[in-house]
């Protein structure tokens, strides 16, 4: 039985932490959440783990992993501090690491502690074919991001446009990943995870759309090779609790959880 730490009780960190204590999420069991005011919620060490804004008590609780849900800002602060705490890492917020000299430090510290950082699939799907794409030869990597006006509310897009009077679709954004995961860090970390796992932060091409049309956040993704080709296009249900997301990501982070305990796994 692993013990989970969660950073981060948003949408993600809610749904996450209820699949464990469903017995959803494999043998792995909650020890500690951590927030930023625990005043704001009930004393839940009744049920088995502690909702604390104290980092030190987080890692006091002999967690084996921990999975970050609380943005960019978190990644920095808390990552390596989990690693030298002997715990696993799983990365939500994987926009993070287009800041090159944060994604060479948690490296580094991976390395010397001997422990895992995990991207899971989250937004996207395709990563394992593209990892597996990207051992030989790879030539491009392209991105197209499609999201309603709704997931664009509270983003820098709002200086771009009026997005309450948007009838037309409108490319918000045009360039590389490694741009769009520091402009976008709450709706484009599948940027990221896509550089990540093919040909790099400042190779991956990525177009950004507002698109009134649509009610599904899509991605359409395409990447050549000497494996041959890929054209992917995925329509994920917005999360109700946070359209900037989709459901599928608190499920990919579960599925992640799983394969952990798992004798059998599939899509690695």
């Amino acid at each position: 039985m692993l013990n989970v730490g969660i950073i981060g009780y948003g949408t993600i960190g809610q749904d996450v932490a209820q699949a464990i204590l469903q017995g959803n999420a494999g043998q792995v069991q909650l020890k500690a959440i951590l927030v930023r005011d625990e005043r704001k919620y009930p004393d839940t060490s009744s049920h088995g783990y502690v909702m604390t804004a104290n980092e030190e008590v987080f890692f006091r609780q002999g967690l084996d992993v921990v999975v970050e849900s609380a943005g960019h800002e978190a990644v920095k602060h808390y990552g390596e501090k989990a690693l030298d705490n002997r715990a696993d890492l799983i990365l939500v917020s994987v926009g993070a690491l287009a800041d090159e000299p944060l994604h060479l430090k948690i490296l580094e510290k991976a390395r010397q502690t001997g422990r895992k950082v995990m991207v899971p699939s989250a937004a996207i799907g395709g990563l394992d074919r593209i990892a597996a794409g990207s051992v030989g030869p790879m030539d491009e990597v392209t991105l197209v991001t499609r999201k309603p006006p709704k997931a664009w509310l509270g983003t820098v897009i709002e200086q771009q446009v009026n997005l309450a009077e948007l009838t037309e679709p409108f490319c918000a954004f045009d360039g590389v990943a490694r741009d769009s995961a520091r402009l976008f860090p709450e709706s484009v970390n599948v940027s990221a995870a896509l550089s990540l796992a093919g040909v790099g932060f400042d190779r991956t091409k990525v177009k950004v759309f507002v698109d009134p049309h649509i009610s599904h956040n899509t991605h359409e993704i395409e990447a050549k090779g000497k494996f041959g080709q890929i054209h992917l296009q995925i329509r994920n249900t917005p999360s109700a609790g946070n359209p900037k997301t989709g459901y599928i990501v608190a499920m990919s982070v579960i599925k992640t959880l799983r394969d952990l305990t798992s004798p059998f796994v599939i899509g690695i």
